[in-house]
């Protein structure tokens, strides 16, 4: 089970990267669990659990799991929405999601179907990661202004903003504008020695309790020490396909997350992850996170690229940077007490905003007009209806657009000539003479390319004229695939040459294909001795054919 992961060991390395990243990952799990609703002890056990588990059974050498901003806008949304409906069981439902998406991603990953959760252009990817950015932003406006967040998520906190602009706590903004200026301010060369998501955690909670009096600032309170309790699972009948929905939008991105974060680590290690055992282990450490009511979790890319650059070369720095943070929550749970909850928020905030893809938002207008209006169509999209609608109209506009950029080109694959005059095809010379000869007579009808259903069109329209012809000769030598719709388009245009009376000769030299025209009974559809492996053999026997028809009319 860990073979191959921990062949690369280097203790000295893996120590250091494991308390490096604990150090990253305490003041980002704190914002996350406020953030989410759950606690900041949910955030804090979500990154303990979802981190070990993942370290453990996972498919990747060195890549760091944890609560990330992405995966705590929608388990916000989650735990908001059931909690309204069911103030009682809310709470053991939501982490049921949690549970259900888990053994959902084990799900993906023991049908190997992990390849192809990244296969999403990268429009729709850059659109809903900015859309999360924005969302989490928004979300923080109302605890950034020193007071509780509204229902209602993106559209409550917004219709709620001139009350919250009129009972603003400047004590707490105060404090919240600090913590951004530290997070945007701090010194780069300093960012190697110690985080700046620390650095404004601890120095503004200082600050907070040596000039602001306990009672005017919201603060975290005191994190309980111990074991957290187990949730049990719990269902409800009419919430039931609602929560079906939210574990799979739940699983889905912490797929993508982990798996582009997977990416970023392999590129970095010059290893290579298995996506399947990844996914299978991300899963089981969902479902335990959910288990004991934290948040759910995935590959975290700051921690990721942190971890590998401090000298990282095995899950032992996750394991390490685990049990980091468990001993920080049962033995110093009470320094968490004084930080104020307006700290957190310009925490999150700042996690939001580095969630926006700036490099492509900035360049998207240079690069593809069409790809601009995806990726700001997904982001509205995001922010304002559905991550799924979001996600699925991206899906689907990117692929049109594809498909009919691909159709132009493959149309042009698809020729047809009766004389050597004509530049398009590729003919040797004494495949040329021979065509010459035919006297126009016979059609020399050319594909190249994998052939898709968007091209039949372009198949119909060449061999429109086939009645004109006395043989044609179908040539296929450079295809190495074709689908349905287009097998069907050569049936058709075998058919209507064989009722204009005109002979079909098929060359296929490429045996894949070869069988996929025995499939659809094309083979079968034409004499065994007009099946030709040569173009030169096949041109030769359309001249004989067309000369001998010549011969009879005389």
């Amino acid at each position: 089970m860990f073979a191959g992961r921990f062949n690369d060991i280097s203790f000295k390395g893996d120590i250091f990267g494991g308390v490096t990243t604990a150090i990253i990952s305490l003041p980002l799990a704190l914002a996350f669990g406020v953030a989410s609703g759950a606690g900041a002890e949910a955030g804090l056990w979500g990154a303990i659990l979802v981190g070990l588990f993942a370290a453990l059974f996972g498919g990747s050498t060195s890549l760091i799991s944890e609560p990330t901003g992405p995966m705590t806008v929608i388990m916000t949304a989650v735990l908001t929405s059931m909690m309204a409906k069911y103030p009682e069981s809310g709470m053991a439902m939501g982490f049921t999601v949690v549970m259900m998406a888990g053994a959902f991603q084990i799900l993906i990953g023991t049908l190997k179907l992990g390849k192809y959760v990244t296969l999403m252009p990268y429009s729709v990817v850059s659109g809903f990661m900015s859309g999360i950015g924005v969302i989490l932003i928004i979300l923080q406006l109302s605890p950034l202004l020193g007071q509780a967040a509204p229902p209602g998520g993106v559209l409550g906190t917004i219709s709620a903003l001139p009350n919250i602009l009129t009972n603003i706590n400047f004590s707490e903004l105060l404090l919240g504008i600090l913590t951004l200026a530290v997070l945007f301010f701090f010194p780069k060369h300093y960012r190697k020695y110690v985080p700046a998501q620390l650095v404004a955690l601890v120095a503004i909670t200082i600050l907070s309790v040596l000039f602001f009096d306990t009672d005017s600032i919201r603060r975290i309170g005191e994190i309980p020490a111990g074991l957290p309790s187990i949730v049990i699972p719990h269902f409800n009948a009419d919430m039931f396909m609602t929560m079906i929905v939210d574990a799979l939008v739940l699983g889905t991105l912490g797929c993508i997350d982990t798996l582009l974060t997977a990416v970023i680590g392999d590129s970095l290690t010059r290893t290579e992850h298995d996506s399947d055992k990844e996914l299978r282990g991300q899963g089981l450490a969902n479902m335990i996170s959910g288990l004991f009511g934290a948040l759910p979790g995935a590959g975290a890319t700051m921690g990721t690229v942190t971890n590998i650059q401090v000298g990282a070369r095995s899950p032992l720095s996750g394991i390490v940077r685990a049990l980091v943070l468990a001993l920080v929550v049962l033995m110093a749970g009470g320094l968490t007490e004084p930080i104020p909850m307006a700290v957190l928020a310009g925490i999150a905030v700042y996690v939001g905003f580095n969630i926006l893809d700036w490099s492509f938002i900035q360049r998207a207008h240079k690069v593809s007009l069409q790809g601009m209006m995806i990726m700001y169509g997904v982001m509205l999209l995001t922010v304002f209806v559905d991550l799924i609608v979001a996600v699925g109209l991206g899906v689907f506009i990117s692929n049109i657009i594809i498909i009919e950029q691909l159709s132009r080109e493959q149309a042009r694959q698809v020729k047809a000539i009766s004389d050597n005059d004509q530049d398009v095809v590729p003919l040797t010379d004494s495949e040329r003479v021979l065509l010459d000869r035919a006297n126009g007579k016979v059609l020399f009808f050319y594909l190249s390319g994998p052939m898709i259903f968007s091209v039949s069109k372009a198949i119909s329209r060449q061999h429109s004229s086939v009645g004109d012809y006395q043989a044609m000769i179908l040539d296929l030598t450079d295809v190495p695939m074709f689908d349905v719709t287009v097998g069907l388009a050569l049936e058709n245009a075998i058919k209507d040459a064989q009722e204009a009376n005109c002979a079909v000769l098929i060359l296929c030299p490429n045996e894949q294909t070869r069988q996929q025209l025995a499939k659809f009974d094309l083979l079968d559809m034409v004499p065994k001795e007009n099946i030709y492996d040569f173009r030169h053999e096949a041109l030769l026997a359309s001249l004989t054919y067309v000369e001998s028809i010549s011969n009879d009319e005389r």
